[in-house]
């Protein structure tokens, strides 16, 4: 019975300090994210879990990661890591969360980690004033082209198409 219960201890504890599934997205990190695709064509997306059209963004990137499982989509959630398991409940709702065997390899998830959310919004585009749903589409030469509101499927497949 001891044995039993120290596993019980054991599992209840790594999972409380397992490591977060989402990058925390600090100063600095949005350059990070743009020299790491840097010559490759790729989406930001901006979102929150509070959000009411951000999960029409999210169904439209499942679809198309699983259309074209190679294209790289950056998620950036203007939320906060004590949103964390949400977040992460969230994108597995839309099947944008590496599960196990069809692991989604080109999406990659932060979450805002600094209280000075000004700066941040700053950082990433000085014509940005936090409304969501927010996308970038990046073509190879690293030119950004910016989109507020929810998008359209066959305008974003088209980007897709036309930036592989």
């Amino acid at each position: 019975m001891k044995l039993f219960w120290g596993i019980v201890l054991l599992l209840s504890a790594s999972s409380v300090f397992a490591a977060p599934e989402n990058q925390p997205f600090l100063r600095g990190s949005y350059q990070k994210i743009i020299a790491a695709h840097a010559g490759k064509p790729f989406i930001v997306a901006l979102w929150s879990i509070s959000c009411p059209h951000c999960g029409a963004d999210l169904e439209i990137f499942a679809r198309l990661a699983k259309k074209y499982p190679d294209f790289s989509l950056v998620l950036i959630s203007t939320d906060t890591p004590e949103a964390e398991a949400l977040i992460n409940r969230t994108l597995r709702k839309y099947h944008l969360r590496a599960t196990g065997q069809n692991d989604l390899v080109n999406i990659e998830s932060w979450v805002f980690a600094d209280s000075y959310l000004e700066r941040l919004h700053f950082e990433i585009d000085a014509q940005w004033y936090g409304e969501l749903p927010r996308t970038y589409f990046y073509d190879a030469r690293g030119k950004a082209r910016a989109i507020s509101g929810v998008l359209d499927f066959k305008d974003t497949e088209s980007w897709l198409q036309n930036n592989k």
